[in-house]
């Protein structure tokens, strides 16, 4: 049976988010947000504060993550507020709000879809599995961490592809398939070993494999593992992971009958979730000092410490941890000699366990109200309990059969696909080795031969010498041609960002005047002087003019060419297809132009018809044919 420590922390897993426990560091960033008022800023030192602070102080992150997305929807950053929703979704996450992660994942994973950002699909299409593992959905878990991984492969991330190993692992783990989740395990590992940058991946791996021990009950090993892992964690000040750590470890002891130790190990966990406000893992450390000292007849502080958890766990915390606290206090009670109140938690811990269909807790909790009822004389009904726990007992038994087999399978598939890729990269040397020999071949034959040609080959060295002169020369030329493009299109970068950058300021300027309306002293000096500036600015069509040559040479003359097949298509709507052919948002387009996205959305719809597409033909896969 998994304990409660343990099984939450399996599930805890790995995310990809940039996490620098860096204190002094924190409190530089909080002086510059302070200073700063440029919108593009604050939202990266609001990302940064995140990032820094999400395993240390979690309840602040997510302030500061939502506050990042209050400023992205505020002035149309998708890219900003894509990141700020996975942020958030991580911070709800680690502070056990299941349902509003799984909102927030689900808003940034769409986002990230809509904007075309492959790696940032990955990251919530890897949260998303978290939560689906949490919910009991194995099967799904690990089918959506695999189309991630894929994405991490095709991206050429490594290093997110072994977080994304190690995440497969853990759901193996879950599922109770210990040798696949130590060799994927491993896998990770050996991944994650090349990178030098954050060592609590390391750690996060050596854990794991420590819950692998844990579940085959090698405890002493176990605890090995969680106090290597534990060590990176507290030197890099990752609370949310060191304090789960202590309960793993305590749990451990716990199985090895030192409850004393196991306390002392809990206590610290207890430690640091009260100073950060880690009530989830802190429940489950109430829960489990609750069974220590049951344990140790300490029926006071039992009861203390069950009843901390109960209060917590029936507002917010995961299913598992109910029935486990439920449990526990119905063998409190048992051991009590107050029978009958510990039927009434069984019972509660009975009915949980039935609506999610949890065999093992179904097993356990029918076991335990069966000592009960046989302890209050009630033979019969408690005979039948023990029936309901050997069905129970006899199906888990065929289920370990089952995911031994299955296990297996994997193993093989997984092996027959690494002996493919392995043969694959053989033959690839074969023949490269055999291109060699051939060379080789061909050189030596050409030597032998030299004597017999070598009058006519004189005839034609001239000839020769001159191809080779022209296609060195057209080499060059092509070259210079592709640095030339190179160059052409980092300008064309450069001033579509400083189109969206120019128009963007003119709107923050608008709206500061409208702030200043409510100090007339202010307002008389500063108004008409601001409001010629920003008509001769915004009259100016010389951005425009440069983009559109940066624009006609790199996109082979594209508005030559709109006007070719549309004589009557105007300036302004060729200006639209070209940032259409940028693939610019709506959003972006609009700051750039200095107008409302509706706009843009009835100026693409008549751009649309214009052009006589069908309704079925997007216009942007249109524009980019041309």
């Amino acid at each position: 049976m998994i304990k409660t420590g343990i099984l939450t922390s399996v599930l805890l897993i790995l995310t990809q988010c940039a996490i620098s426990q860096n204190l002094p560091k924190v409190d530089s960033l909080e002086t510059l947000l302070d200073k700063e008022k440029k919108t593009e800023s604050r939202i990266k030192l609001l990302e940064e504060l995140h990032s820094n602070l999400i395993y240390v102080k979690p309840k602040k992150a997510l302030e500061y993550s939502k506050d990042a997305l209050e400023l992205s929807i505020k002035f149309g950053r998708q890219e900003s507020e894509q990141i700020a929703y996975y942020n958030s979704g991580v911070g709800f996450m680690t502070l056990g709000n299941i349902d509003s992660a799984k909102y927030y994942h689900n808003r940034g994973k769409t986002l990230a879809e809509d904007l075309q950002k492959p790696l940032q699909i990955a990251f919530a299409t890897s949260a998303l599995a978290n939560i689906k593992a949490l919910e009991g959905n194995f099967k799904e878990s690990i089918l959506s961490y695999e189309e991630a991984n894929k994405i991490f492969r095709e991206e050429n991330s490594p290093f997110d592809l072994g977080i994304g190993i190690g995440n497969v692992a853990s759901i193996y783990m879950a599922e109770g398939k210990n040798k696949i989740a130590q060799i994927k395990s491993l896998e990770a590992l050996k991944v994650l070993d090349t990178f030098q940058r954050d060592p609590y991946r390391k750690a996060d791996i050596l854990r794991r494999i420590g819950h692998i021990q844990y579940n085959i009950k090698d405890y002493k090993e176990s605890i090995k593992y969680f106090r290597d892992a534990l060590a990176v964690y507290l030197d890099t000040d990752d609370n949310v992971y060191a304090s789960e750590t202590y309960v793993d470890i305590g749990t451990s002891l716990s199985e090895m009958g030192d409850y004393e130790g196991a306390i002392r190990e809990l206590e610290n966990c207890i430690a640091i979730t009260t100073e950060y406000g880690l009530e989830g893992t802190q429940a489950i450390a109430y829960t489990n000092l609750g069974n220590s000292y049951r344990n140790l007849k300490d029926f006071g502080k039992s009861l203390h410490f069950l009843e901390m958890s109960l209060d917590y766990n029936l507002k917010e915390g995961f299913v598992n941890n109910k029935i486990e606290v439920l449990k526990g206090l119905a063998e409190l009670y048992l051991d009590k000699k107050m029978a009958m109140t510990g039927l009434e938690y069984v019972n509660s811990a009975i009915e949980i366990a039935d609506s999610v269909k949890s065999i093992d807790y179904q097993m356990n909790t029918h076991l335990l109200k069966s000592r009960i009822l046989e302890r209050l004389g009630r033979t019969d009904q408690a005979l039948k309990e023990r029936k309901k726990y050997e069905v129970f007992e006899d199906s888990i038994f065929n289920i370990r059969k089952i995911q031994q087999i299955e296990e297996l399978q994997t193993i093989y598939e997984t092996e027959k696909k690494e002996a493919e890729i392995a043969l694959q990269e053989e033959e690839i040397n074969t023949l490269n080795e055999k291109a060699k020999v051939d060379k080789l071949t061909k050189n030596l034959y050409a030597g032998g031969a030299f004597s017999a040609v070598a009058l006519s080959g004189l005839l034609f060295f001239g000839f020769r010498q001159r191809i080779k002169k022209n296609k060195i020369a057209r080499e060059k030329q092509e070259e210079i041609y592709k640095q030339e493009i190179a160059h052409k299109k980092k300008e064309l970068t450069s001033q579509t960002l400083h189109l969206v950058q120019k128009n963007t300021f003119i709107q923050e300027l608008m709206d500061n005047l409208e702030n200043i309306k409510n100090s007339p002293e202010k307002f008389k000096m500063e108004f008409r002087r601001i409001v010629m500036l920003l008509k001769k600015e915004n009259a100016s069509d010389k951005d425009w003019e440069v983009f559109k040559t940066y624009f006609a040479e790199v996109h082979n003359d594209f508005d030559q060419k709109l006007k070719t097949l549309y004589a009557d298509i105007s300036e302004k709507e060729i200006r639209l297809a070209a940032f259409l052919r940028m693939n610019l948002t709506t959003k972006e387009i609009a700051a750039t132009l200095n107008v409302l996205p509706d706009s843009i959305l009835k100026s693409k719809y008549r751009l649309k018809k214009k052009l006589n597409l069908d309704k079925d033909i997007d216009l942007t896969s249109f524009l980019n044919t041309l």
